[in-house]
């Protein structure tokens, strides 16, 4: 494959910078493989379960907290039996720390999309404000056309899949989208040549100034 400059997006940073380097980077580009593998298998069963089964919600919890309940009593009544320690699941789901970390975790990306947002909204950049307006448009097309939960789960998976192959066969994708922007101007060029420049247009008067 031919080398070349050109990167996908006009992104000349590395990947894993762009995703913020941390865990989301990681997630997405499958620097820990079970963790990503469990986030799309548990969006995957959560999709299956709503949209084919239409499995409903309450319903749901009630028989998942059904089944915990009865895990949680076998193991506590079965680990005096089989000499085991009994269940810690309350200390370590409300563990401070735990608690402090997810907090600290979700207000700093809270804050981070709120200063895009607004620095976005401000129209220091009007491009970007433009394909931002675009891109929510599109959206709201999109949900209006599917169901809000299937439309979160094809941007998990596109999030869950596209970067990682990207970073894979990156030289690849870049190739492959250099040829095509240079057929799209080819499209473009020959387009303006046999059709705009075709069609007949009135005389340009000159404006006299006085």
């Amino acid at each position: 494959m031919p080398s070349t400059s050109f990167k996908l997006f006009g992104q000349q940073k590395p990947l894993d910078e762009l995703l913020g380097r941390g865990k989301v980077a990681d997630i997405a580009l499958w620097r820990n493989k079970r963790l990503s593998a469990s986030i799309l298998l548990a969006i995957t069963v959560v999709w299956i379960l709503f949209e084919v089964a239409e499995y409903h919600f309450l319903t749901l919890l009630c028989h998942a907290s059904i089944a915990a309940m009865l895990f949680v009593f076998i193991w506590s009544n079965g680990a005096a039996l089989l000499d085991l320690p009994p269940p810690r699941i309350p200390e370590i789901i409300l563990s401070e720390k735990v608690y402090k970390d997810a907090v600290i975790s979700v207000h700093r990306r809270l804050r981070w999309f709120i200063f895009k947002l607004h620095e976005i909204a401000c129209g220091k950049d009007l491009k970007l404000f433009l394909k931002t307006v675009g891109l929510l448009w599109v959206l709201a097309v999109l949900g209006s056309s599917t169901s809000s939960l299937t439309l979160i789960y094809f941007v998990t998976v596109c999030f869950l899949t596209l970067p990682a192959l990207y970073e894979q066969y990156e030289h690849e994708i870049d190739h492959l989208a250099i040829r095509g922007k240079q057929d799209l101007k080819r499209l473009f060029s020959s387009v303006d040549a046999k059709v705009l420049n075709k069609i007949p247009r009135g005389p340009v008067k000159d404006k006299k100034h006085n």
